[in-house]
């Protein structure tokens, strides 16, 4: 009897990793390959990623070095913004374009 508690554990315990496992694997395909959502730059360029679920689009304010910050509407995924020379950061407005 007290093998088969310890199967029956086992095989919970298992299920529960295999669940949590497929929940992760549901994320938005852009966080799972290591884009964050939102702005983020790498050694040369500038990016904004709008994660979300519903399809829609963003309008985001772009803080431009030595030029006048700009707005700009954004699609879901992943959005280039220029080189990292030219933008220093970026942001959601607040509302949907």
């Amino acid at each position: 009897m007290r093998n088969r508690r310890s199967l029956s554990a086992l095989v919970g315990a298992v299920t529960l990793v295999l669940g949590m496992s497929a929940a992760a694997s549901a994320a938005p395909a852009s966080a799972a390959v290591g884009k964050p959502c939102g702005y983020y730059a790498t050694s040369k360029d500038s990016f904004y990623n709008h994660c979300t679920g519903d399809g829609s689009n963003v309008v985001i304010k772009v803080d431009a070095v030595h030029a006048r910050d700009y707005e700009t509407c954004v699609t879901p995924g992943t959005s280039w913004l220029g080189p990292r020379s030219k933008v220093r950061n970026a942001w959601y407005a607040g509302r949907t374009c």
